[in-house]
């Protein structure tokens, strides 16, 4: 089955499980180096602790337990592999690496302003909610089944409900831990891709 996964969404499985292996070897040095830590944290001469630009795209790769690689493993294999198969892989890359980034940059943005104790941000789930919304905005209809509860409704209401949820906990702190507002960063992200290859709002429609 895993063999019929488009190469590209098949690539990133691969790596995402490669990575998180290497962490269980090298226990915390991949994390000190690799996740994302706030703008705020120490020189990295000092302490491994800090901030560094290639983090803004490498901490995707890295996840904190099994089940957190699973979760955004299986979400990238549902909804990635169609995605792959619509736009072909370079555009779909392009939308996946800058839903990343973009929801670093939202995770850094808020880390700064709310000038918390620095821990680092890791996983893929910016990425993985940048193909969800780009999913909703192409296969709107598409009947999506939450597996708790085991509920079907439509790929535009599901992005729609789950994104509000986010909000509101990242909004209110509940759920502490989870990077809410990185989600969404990675949602705005996709939601720009997109807005560019249409010519839409905020950027200016290329002639033909």
């Amino acid at each position: 089955m895993f063999r019929t996964v488009p190469p590209v969404t098949r690539a990133l499985i691969f790596i995402n499980v490669l990575v998180f292996a290497g962490e269980q070897l090298l226990s915390d040095d991949l994390i000190l180096r690799l996740a994302l830590w706030p703008l705020q944290s120490t020189p990295l001469s000092d302490t491994p602790m800090s901030f560094q630009p290639w983090q803004l795209l490498t901490y995707g790769f890295l996840h904190g337990s099994v089940w957190h690689l699973f979760v955004n493993m299986f979400a990238l294999y549902m909804f990635g592999g169609q995605l792959e198969q619509l736009w072909g892989p370079k555009r779909y890359m392009n939308l996946y690496l800058v839903s990343i980034i973009v929801a670093g940059a939202a995770q850094l943005l808020v880390a700064g302003v709310l000038a918390s104790e620095p821990y680092p941000t890791i996983g893929a789930s910016g990425g993985v909610f940048g193909l969800l919304l780009a999913f909703a905005m192409y296969f709107p209809r598409r009947i999506i089944v939450l597996l708790i509860p085991p509920i079907p409704m439509p790929a535009w209401l599901f992005v729609t409900l789950y994104g509000i949820l986010e909000l509101y906990l990242g909004v209110t702190g509940t759920e502490a831990g989870v990077a809410h507002f990185a989600h969404l960063g990675g949602m705005a992200g996709a939601w720009l891709m997109i807005q560019y290859w249409r010519g839409g709002p905020p950027f200016r429609r290329r002639k033909p």
